[in-house]
C-alpha cells in the first residue's frame, strides 16, 4: 500500500505581496517569503528540505511574492 503525500499548494501574491499557504487541506498561514513556506513545512512535520512533499506554486514560483 503506498501512502499518498500531501498536498501543498501556495496562492498567488495579494495585494500586500502575502501569498496562502495550504498543506492537506488545512490553511497553514500567510507566507510573505520562502522562509515562511519554509516554516510552515516544518510546523507540519517536514523538517528536510529533500523530503518534502511536491509544492503547487499558483501564480508564480517561490521567486515571486508581488502582483
Amino acid at each position: 500500500m503506498s501512502e499518498e503525500q500531501p498536498h501543498v499548494v501556495v496562492y498567488p501574491p495579494d495585494d500586500q505581496g502575502g501569498r496562502r499557504v495550504r498543506i492537506d487541506g488545512e490553511i497553514s498561514g500567510m507566507a510573505r517569503s520562502l522562509t515562511d513556506v519554509v516554516e510552515f513545512l516544518r510546523r507540519a512535520g517536514w523538517l528536510d528540505a529533500e523530503e518534502w512533499p511536491p509544492i503547487e506554486w499558483r501564480g508564480g514560483g517561490p521567486e515571486v511574492w508581488h502582483q
